[in-house]
């Protein structure tokens, strides 16, 4: 009965989940502010989801290192995020979380009641910065991409600085969501690309203009030494980081995953089993632990049994000698360091970014998981010296290229090299 209920809750309430009468709505309610007079930048930036997952925590922690001034992170839930901690910010509070839930997810009446404190917000906004990542081009629900994107469009038709930054682009978007990017971009919105074949396929979708860029994370700079060593010194070196998406099920079961995890221990690799996300609908515990427990008596193998800060992540890439990951954005905080990363296709986001370093290798497809994964994991534990070198090659072009979602919002007194 309570199914039933919810359901027709949800069937009345979609005329107003339109992204059109939300858009026609922020028209008529966001005006253009009075312009900052105190000279303080304040960035406002609007988070991807959140709530269980590293990518996203460090994609905001990026942000929030690269900008100069106050920053305004706006997300679903106070839980989402965790603000970091950041030695050169003197000033107590520079960042504050906005919780506003029904902002981009929710019906007109939430979106409304949201409405207000994000145009509060704006008063004294300099910029306004969407975190696209993954979630403009609709492969996870038009709707939100859409009201995204005309959201970022109505602020820069204010005259404030509205961009969208590091974004994929798959070879099939949602044409609500390209319709809208598209428009963004023609109305002023700054659009950056993070990988050229995303770039690419943006350019032959109409958006105009296109900045070519690359993932912020590039540009994150904390790591946590301490946390990593705590967990990488209890298995033996080199150290192999494998991380298997409980968002994406392999043909076969568990058998793939533990095909990668024996070829790893069997060229000599401690293997420390890395979950990046776990929420519900997404977790990458269960599957970790499946495979934990086929190598219970290899101590060698071991299962981190939480999710850790990107920092410690990244103390981990830096220890590690190669990377097996479905998840992106352990792909990047390896590559960062140079680390060879096999990484699970998924959006179409892996394959411009394997295009950026020259290792197209490194790039498995979904459907491929059962029969190559393991194959590649192999071959590239056998090369990674080599891939390191292919890979550090490139990393200053790629921090440059990630370095212009923040052109006029960075800290000028800060330059950015590769690792």
């Amino acid at each position: 009965m309570a199914m039933r209920a919810g359901e027709l809750k949800q069937r009345l309430s979609r005329p107003l989940r339109s992204p059109g009468l939300i858009a026609a709505a922020d028209r008529m309610l966001l005006r253009r502010p009075n312009p900052p007079v105190d000279g303080r930048r304040h960035h406002v930036v609007l988070a991807p989801a959140g709530g269980g997952n590293i990518g996203d925590q460090a994609l905001v922690e990026a942000f929030i290192e690269n900008v100069d001034g106050d920053v305004t992170v706006i997300c679903r839930r106070p839980t989402d995020y965790v603000l970091p901690g950041d030695p050169d910010d003197a000033d107590d509070g520079r960042v504050r979380m906005l919780p506003l839930l029904s902002l981009v997810y929710g019906d007109l009446i939430g979106h409304l009641r949201d409405l207000g404190r994000f145009r509060a917000a704006l008063r004294t906004a300099t910029s306004f910065s969407v975190i696209g990542a993954d979630v403009m081009d609709g492969g996870y629900g038009f709707r939100a991409s859409t009201n995204r994107a005309n959201l970022a469009r109505r602020v820069a038709e204010l005259g404030i600085d509205a961009r969208i930054l590091g974004f994929s682009w798959n070879a099939s978007p949602d044409p609500r969501a390209r319709d809208a990017v598209r428009e963004a971009a023609r109305r002023g919105v700054t659009t950056v690309l993070r990988d050229p074949r995303s770039a690419a396929r943006a350019r032959a979708d109409g958006i105009d203009p296109v900045v070519d860029g690359a993932d912020i994370v590039f540009l994150a700079r904390s790591v946590d030494d301490a946390s990593a060593a705590a967990w990488a010194d209890r298995v033996a070196a080199p150290l192999a980081l494998v991380n298997f998406s409980g968002l994406v099920p392999a043909a076969g079961g568990l058998d793939p995953y533990v095909a990668v995890v024996q070829e790893l221990r069997d060229r000599g690799h401690g293997v420390l089993l890395v979950p990046h996300v776990s929420r519900p609908g997404a977790d990458d515990l269960p599957l970790s632990r499946a495979v934990s427990e086929r190598f219970a008596a290899d101590d060698d193998v071991l299962l981190v049994d939480r999710l850790l800060t990107p920092a410690a992540i990244r103390g981990l890439t830096r220890r590690a000698r190669v990377t097996v990951t479905g998840r992106m954005h352990l792909a990047v905080m390896s590559l960062m360091h140079g680390v060879p990363a096999v990484t699970v296709a998924t959006q179409g986001k892996v394959e411009g970014l394997m295009e950026l370093f020259g290792t197209p290798e490194l790039c498995v497809p979904t459907d491929a998981i059962a029969t190559s994964l393991a194959a590649v994991a192999a071959t590239t534990a056998d090369t990674a010296d080599q891939l390191s070198s292919v890979i550090r090659a490139r990393l200053d072009a790629v921090t440059e290229l990630a370095g212009r979602n923040f052109v006029g919002l960075r800290r000028a007194d800060r330059t950015v090299t590769s690792r």
